[in-house]
């Protein structure tokens, strides 16, 4: 997995909103998901041995929390970690503890 570094860490690059999901693209991959009560939203990808490595997504538009991570291609494990409000009587569940699957995962 080879990423963008800033000061040692991974970074996404500006991506797109959509589409939704994970697309493969020239050089990388984009990200795009969506949260409307989301203060944060982390990519965290996974080696084969299992290590995860947090990359944040900087860009947030229209509800849309997006990066694009060059070196990224197809079979790539990887999910969301979510920081925000957690209230589940109004049903906001935000916990970064929590690793999230990909809504719009095709496979």
């Amino acid at each position: 997995m080879t990423t963008t570094q800033a000061a040692g860490k991974p970074q996404a690059l500006p991506g797109s909103q959509f589409p939704l999901g994970a697309t493969p693209q020239d050089g990388g991959t984009n990200f795009a998901v969506t949260s409307s009560v989301a203060d944060a939203v982390t990519l965290c990808l996974f080696d084969d041995t299992g290590r995860e490595t947090q990359i944040p997504l900087q860009d947030y538009d229209a509800g849309v929390w997006h990066g694009f991570v060059p070196g990224v291609g197809p079979g790539q494990a990887y999910g969301y970690r979510v920081s925000g409000p957690y209230d589940p009587a109004r049903g906001l569940r935000c916990n970064p503890a929590k690793l999230l699957i990909d809504p719009y995962a095709r496979a």
